[in-house]
């Protein structure tokens, strides 16, 4: 096989973990590489220009800079001078209720509910190591939106199941500050501000990765050829980890594995629906339009209505049944976004969407991906720490949004954090090496 390059770090994936850790190696002078499976880079964060929907890029996957007030990457948007926007500046509140909107005070005790939510799910934590989610609520029989905070931050933000997710987990990742657009879109963004300068090779898979050469030499082989480096850092998601997506010849140690079992992927599904006609059935722009949830587990689609003056809604739903539409494919994923809306605003939505062209996002079917971001399973909490513990003296490295700890999993902020964390590590261990 020939040989397509020699570094000091090889870096497999150019989404946002590896294009920071490509950023501070190329800020001491490191010589790296990064290699990316896909076209682009960006990985799960990806806009594309659709004129039917105006000037604003439609964003197929991440769309905030969540955290803001700690978050890296808004403090690097800001120190480029583009527009920032706080998305809740922006979104007006819409609660169905028994086919109705609902009360103001209805809607006071709604907001109430998420902090209850939050003092019922640290009183369970107190005396338990750990537990999941759909607890809570279990202990709110009285609460009449218990269940719809579990929705929201079960499948609807963390994209998995309450029955499948650490309460642990989800506390330590509850998001907090601000929430702010990028002009021009998150993925634009990424391409032209995360990836600049970045030494990166497309279209280039990493099929096996052989570690724990002589001082921690790594080889990667590729249908382009092997890449030889003194060490490795690893971004792909754990769906692709867990899949067999790459061949670690040794194998991964035990609790490496173990980690990327107990961290699988959530799935969030986007549906876009162009409306045809002029009913707006009475919503503002930037409509946040949801309903209030009756059973746990129960599938549960969040739509944004009107953004940005574009005659669209985008509907959003995660966990099992995202993946179960996903897999039916793209008509059955409309159809229930329809049935949906239907349900919420009556039957004039038939005429108001009739003929108007859809899209459906695909991150689960993606084989690059296998799902929208990792979620930590019930009493595995400390998986994301143990997936970034570093292997053979720092030579093999894993980050991304999977393996940070402190907050910001399954985020843009978080991911950048971790490639950057691992980048230091591998400086260091070529250092003790030399």
């Amino acid at each position: 096989m020939p040989r397509l390059a020699d570094v000091d770090v090889a870096v497999v994936g150019a989404g946002v973990a590896g294009l920071g850790a490509a950023a501070t190696l190329r800020a001491v002078g490191v010589s790296h590489l990064v290699l990316e499976a896909g076209a682009r880079v960006g990985g799960r964060v990806h806009s594309t220009p659709l004129p039917w929907l105006g000037e604003t890029p439609f964003e197929h996957g991440a769309v905030w800079l969540h955290s803001a007030e700690r978050n890296p990457v808004a403090a690097i948007a800001e120190a480029q001078g583009d527009a920032l926007t706080d998305a809740a500046s922006l979104r007006q509140e819409c609660t169905m209720l028994d086919g109705r909107p609902a009360t103001e005070a209805e809607l006071r005790d709604y907001a109430a509910a998420w902090p209850r939510f939050h003092a019922a799910a640290e009183a369970l934590l107190e005396d338990r190591a750990d537990a999941r989610l759909c607890e809570v609520a279990r202990h709110l029989p009285d609460d009449p939106w218990a269940l719809s905070v579990e929705a929201w931050e079960g499948p609807v933000i963390a994209a998995a199941d309450a029955d499948a997710l650490s309460l642990r987990d989800w506390r330590t990742n509850v998001l907090t500050g601000s929430d702010l657009l990028v002009q021009g879109g998150l993925g634009a963004f990424v391409r032209n501000r995360l990836a600049q300068g970045a030494a990166v090779r497309l279209r280039t898979p990493v099929r096996t990765i052989r570690w724990g050469g002589p001082r921690g030499g790594v080889v990667l082989e590729t249908p382009a050829g092997t890449v030889s480096a003194r060490a490795c850092i690893v971004t792909v998601s754990t769906g692709v980890l867990a899949a067999g997506g790459i061949a670690f010849k040794p194998a991964l140690p035990a609790p490496t594995q173990d980690a990327i079992a107990a961290l699988p992927m959530g799935a969030a599904l986007k549906v876009v629906l162009e409306a045809t006609d002029a009913d707006r059935f009475g919503l503002p722009p930037h409509c946040s339009l949801d309903r209030q949830a009756r059973t746990s587990g129960e599938p549960f689609m969040v739509f944004q209505c009107w953004q940005h003056g574009q005659a669209a809604v985008q509907g959003w739903i995660g966990g099992s049944a995202a993946r179960a539409l996903e897999h039916e494919g793209d008509a059955a994923a409309v159809d229930f976004a329809r049935s949906q809306l239907r349900a919420l605003l009556g039957s004039g939505v038939d005429a108001t969407f009739a003929g108007g062209r859809t899209l459906v996002t695909r991150w689960s079917r993606d084989p690059l991906f296998g799902g929208a971001y990792a979620y930590a399973v019930p009493c595995r909490s400390e998986a994301r720490a143990e997936l970034a513990v570093p292997l053979a003296d720092g030579h093999l490295l894993f980050a991304g949004e999977a393996c940070h700890a402190d907050g910001l999993a399954g985020t843009v902020g978080g991911a950048w954090i971790t490639g950057q964390n691992a980048a230091r590590t591998a400086m260091l261990a070529l250092r003790r090496a030399a």
